[in-house]
């Protein structure tokens, strides 16, 4: 199917729903070269980084990464993206191949506008493809190909490795899944035969987008487009824990006095996971209060449900669950786990009820 410019396959042979539980249960490979991946050069790469995001850029220790927000003047998530601090002398940037054109050019105007007044920065577009491996075995599988011990290596930690015999790959512990994983970034000539490596070794499937959809719901992580995007703010979307303190204090990333005045006056709406049974729950459905009644705001809508506030943002049956899960932004005051609601499915109104997320406990990794 078509995905931000690039061709991505929905599922290789197998189903969506055997590919989903293969992951949960063993290990799949996500081909994920679609991302954008940037490197920043410089002295003053973490001030210049640090302008842009909401992260603590500068406590990360050699090898630490972060998720972190680059946000807008207006408080908005222009997109969510993972900033490593290398052992080397270099900022390790993903982001999604949706914003890769919109990122790369706020990237390169900031960096100009450093240069400009002397500051020392520039930036490097990586053409490595990057490879994600992700299930209970993927330390099992990966470690018959590594020298280093994947044991030492926690959540969020990257080092530069070889990997079955392919030089120069950074692998980080970190997916978009909720299970213990890794995603390696490898030069582009050699991704086939690193791939191929990988599924030398039984029982690793290659997975595709619609499982990549699915475990990324179950795990409560935000897709964005869907659930965030320049229309909401981190405390509207329940990702304040992505800004450092140290950030707080001093307010110097864009959109702070929006973002910090929405914490101190608490926001009017959040996002909030749903479940519900019956008929599976999409993007862009209803969500009412028990009666019937709208509950909202919500982001701005399709114009299906003009009149409507509050809006499911992602939503499909869950294949570990057995029950349909669902994201979406509803007023505060209904925000509480528990609370039961209604959703509109085909103009018949079903009962849900807000959940905690993630919907599937999170298996990431923390070295001992």
């Amino acid at each position: 199917v078509p995905f931000a410019g690039w061709t991505l396959p929905l599922h290789y042979g197998q189903g969506h729903l055997q590919s989903h539980l293969h992951t949960r249960r063993h290990c799949s490979l996500f081909d994920v070269s679609h991302m954008l991946q940037t490197l920043v050069y410089g002295r003053d790469r973490i001030r210049f980084m640090e302008s842009l995001v909401v992260g603590d850029i500068a406590e990360l220790k050699p090898g630490q990464g972060t998720l972190t927000l680059l946000t807008n003047e207006k408080g908005g998530i222009t997109d969510d993206l993972i900033v490593t601090n290398t052992s080397e002398d270099h900022l390790y940037v993903v982001s999604n191949a949706a914003c890769a054109d919109k990122d790369l050019a706020i990237l390169r105007d900031r960096a100009a506008q450093l240069q400009a007044t002397g500051s020392d920065v520039h930036l490097e577009v990586s053409d490595n493809a990057l490879l994600a491996l992700q299930g209970p075995s993927m330390a099992r599988v990966l470690q018959t190909g590594l020298s280093d011990d994947l044991a030492k290596l926690s959540f969020m930690n990257s080092i530069t490795t070889t990997v079955f015999g392919v030089p120069g790959c950074r692998v980080t512990r970190c997916g978009y899944t909720g299970e213990d994983g890794v995603e390696i970034s490898v030069p582009a000539g050699r991704a086939v035969e690193l791939a191929e490596q990988l599924l030398g070794v039984p029982n690793v499937w290659l997975a595709g987008l619609a499982a990549r959809d699915s475990l990324r719901l179950e795990a409560g992580l935000c897709l964005y487009g869907n659930d965030i995007d320049e229309t909401v703010t981190p405390a509207e979307a329940g990702l304040m824990w992505t800004l450092g303190k140290r950030r707080r204090a001093a307010m110097d990333f864009p959109g702070a006095a929006v973002i910090m005045a929405q914490v101190k006056e608490k926001p009017r709406r959040r996002r909030v996971g749903l479940t519900s049974v019956g008929p599976a729950i999409r993007p862009h459905m209803a969500i009412l209060g028990p009666e019937g009644r709208p509950v909202g705001p919500g982001p701005p809508l399709t114009s299906l449900y003009p009149y409507i506030l509050g809006t499911v943002t992602s939503g499909c049956p869950s294949p570990c669950l057995g029950r349909n899960i669902a994201m979406g932004y509803v007023e505060a005051a209904h925000s509480r786990a528990g609370t039961e609601l209604t959703v509109e499915v085909r103009k018949k109104q079903h009962p849900a009820v807000i959940t905690k997320m993630p919907f599937v406990p999170t298996q990431y990794y923390m070295a001992k």
